[in-house]
């Protein structure tokens, strides 16, 4: 009988950050219904560090408890029916597919809202639902890099440094999970559903909040020192490899398509699922040296034409600037009342009907006490008299 007791979610994502929001949910008492293909979720058949178990590999395990599963095929009118069906009584519906594809589904808010307008809708997307990137693939590995966050650890003289964990699905999944809980909290109160957005662009960025303020806001610069400060579980090649003029990332590619664009020879007979494995040092090493000769736009263009999984490597004055980021709005500007224009990192959850807003910044010490006292009921003079005994302080 968790706190989320009597709330059905239908759960039709992929992968990890969708599957992962909702697991939080089905962890504190929702009815969270997996909704999948016939031939199970993508996740069933890619196992993450070759850990396959027995029936069910400890990927999806590990992102799927408190659930139950519905196989059905969306693609049949059937099945459609039956989905469509249940969302009548569904209090969340959940799903990550690239943008577009939930409309071609049927499955979209618009269509969804009106069979049931007490829904909630969380929508992930990698980028952004519309924008200039909206039809990159949205991988951690690639958001990492482009959100500025490897150039924050490592050593001057090192690449770029990608953390050890799926960082940005993680951050994502909570991101979403905040953004359902919080609709169902305006449901509550209005009776009405609503569209909930939500991005890993946004998400991983606006998550360092500290550091991109520190450097919109105090001018600090973006510097690694000498040593370094501070995934073993993904196949080559996966990581950041240095250009003739910067750093590229790139995730999970083929190797045989990678071998015959960068000229690599030795990847032609390699298995993607098991010579990734056994010669990845290796497989690392060859990447490494042949990009060198080329730029990373040069680079980029080219393996995006070939569907390689690939993506700049971004520091922070990057980021302020980049396109995809100006499109969303992922940074307000606002001004404080001591400290000026503010820029910084905004809202990675999209509200359609109660959008966030700046109302008042950081605040300075006790600048609210009297206000807030007042409305406990205390008259000004007993407010007066505990911030002259000490016990409250007032600005």
């Amino acid at each position: 009988m968790g706190i989320l007791n009597g709330i059905r979610v239908l759960d039709c994502s992929i992968a990890m950050a969708g599957p992962f929001a909702a697991q939080r949910m089905g962890d504190m008492g929702a009815d969270v219904i997996k909704v999948e293909p016939t031939t199970g979720e993508w996740q069933r058949h890619v196992a993450a560090g070759g850990a396959r178990g027995n029936q069910i590999n400890v990927s999806f395990l590990s992102l799927n408890r408190n659930k139950r599963s519905l196989a059905v095929d969306l693609k049949a009118d059937e099945g459609k029916a039956l989905l469509l069906e249940m969302v009548k009584t569904a209090d969340v519906f959940l799903q990550n597919y690239r943008p577009g594809v939930a409309a071609r589904l049927g499955v979209d808010y618009e269509t969804l809202s009106k069979i049931n307008p007490r829904l909630i809708y969380v929508s992930m997307s990698g980028y952004g639902e519309d924008g200039p990137y909206r039809n990159y693939p949205g991988q951690d590995l690639l958001l990492q890099a482009m959100s500025g966050a490897m150039m924050s650890s490592g050593s001057a003289d090192q690449p770029p440094s990608p953390a050890g964990q799926y960082l940005v699905d993680a951050i994502t999944a909570y991101t979403a999970f905040e953004g359902a809980l919080a609709a169902l909290f305006h449901r509550e109160r209005t009776g009405e559903g609503q569209l909930v957005q939500v991005n890993m662009l946004d998400a991983i960025t606006t998550i360092q909040m500290q550091e991109l303020s520190v450097f919109t806001v105090g001018g600090k610069p973006q510097t690694r020192s000498a040593e370094p400060h501070a995934h073993s579980y993904i196949r080559a090649p996966y990581g950041v490899f240095a250009t003739s003029d910067g750093h590229i990332s790139i995730a999970m590619a083929s190797l045989k398509t990678l071998g015959r664009l960068i000229e690599e020879p030795f990847f032609a007979d390699l298995d993607d699922e098991t010579d990734s494995w056994a010669h990845r040092d290796k497989i690392y090493a060859c990447v490494r040296r042949r990009l060198v000769n080329r730029t990373s736009a040069e680079w980029l263009a080219l393996f995006r034409e070939n569907d390689i999984w690939c993506g700049p490597v971004y520091g922070y004055a990057d980021v302020v600037d980049d396109p995809q980021i100006q499109h969303n709005g992922t940074f307000v500007e606002y001004d404080h009342p001591t400290e000026g224009r503010v820029k910084t990192p905004g809202f990675p959850i999209k509200f359609s009907k109660t959008p966030s807003v700046v109302e008042r910044g950081a605040p300075l010490v006790g600048e609210h006490t009297r206000e807030i006292l007042g409305e406990t009921g205390r008259d000004p003079t007993e407010i007066e008299a505990l911030i002259a005994a000490g016990v409250v302080r007032a600005g």
